[in-house]
């Protein structure tokens, strides 16, 4: 019998976070759906918890404060990024070919449901205040930065990227491209991304990837010598 009431017990408790972790993730969703709809002023709690079926008390309880609400978007959006990651298989792919697909997949969610276009107004507001808030959005496009900068690595390390670029520089270059683009869509959100993704694709193909000889030289030194005889 006790043995039953501890199963029992162990299942409500998994069950309870389970609760937790839907109320979380809905909250943070109805944050972004009435960010961007109706844009970063209309995004109160009261708002947030009426969109989400959730009490003011609720969304208070949950994000704190308006740090609290960027911190849980920002940090939604880099696990849906993540997760869009692992099922194209971009960290095993080759560097050059990682960096391209990694930027293809960013372009192509531009048109999706808002998700970033909610984070992308989050930060035009809290650049406009010049406030402690923006530093939440410095450490996310670090991560961001880190990651790019290891597929360059992993690609001059391949022989597959120019080994004269510097991998720190075209990371920020890579990102700075993707954050100008998702800006100049709130700007003009009929501008047709698929022309300009076609573009930045092929240039950064041309810009990055080593030249036939670079890349033959590379294999030639990769292969192992055989010894010598006697």
């Amino acid at each position: 019998m006790p043995q039953t009431i501890k199963k029992k017990a162990t299942r409500a408790r998994r069950t309870q976070a389970e609760r937790r972790e839907d109320s979380g993730r809905g909250l943070v969703e109805a944050a972004i759906a009435v960010t961007a709809e109706r844009g970063v002023s209309a995004a109160t709690f009261e708002a947030i918890g009426e969109r989400g079926g959730y009490s003011r008390s609720l969304v208070t309880r949950r994000f704190g404060s308006k740090r609290g609400l960027i911190d849980a978007v920002i940090d939604y959006l880099h696990e849906h990024r993540k997760v869009l990651a692992a099922e194209h298989g971009i960290d095993r792919m080759p560097g050059l070919d990682a960096l391209l697909a990694d930027t293809d997949l960013y372009l192509r969610s531009l048109s999706g449901k808002g998700e970033l276009k909610a984070y992308f107004m989050l930060l035009s507001a809290a650049v406009a205040d010049v406030g402690e808030l923006r530093t939440a959005f410095a450490e996310a496009h670090e991560q961001v930065r880190t990651r790019l900068r290891g597929f360059v690595r992993k690609g001059q390390a391949e022989g597959r990227i120019r080994s004269d670029l510097d991998a720190d520089a075209a990371a920020l270059m890579v990102g700075s491209l993707q954050l100008g683009l998702s800006m100049q869509l709130l700007v003009d959100p009929t501008m047709n991304i698929d022309p300009i993704r076609k573009t930045i694709l092929a240039t950064l193909r041309l810009s990055f990837e080593a030249s036939d000889r670079a890349m033959s030289n590379h294999a030639t030194q990769q292969r192992p010598t055989k010894g010598k005889r006697a």
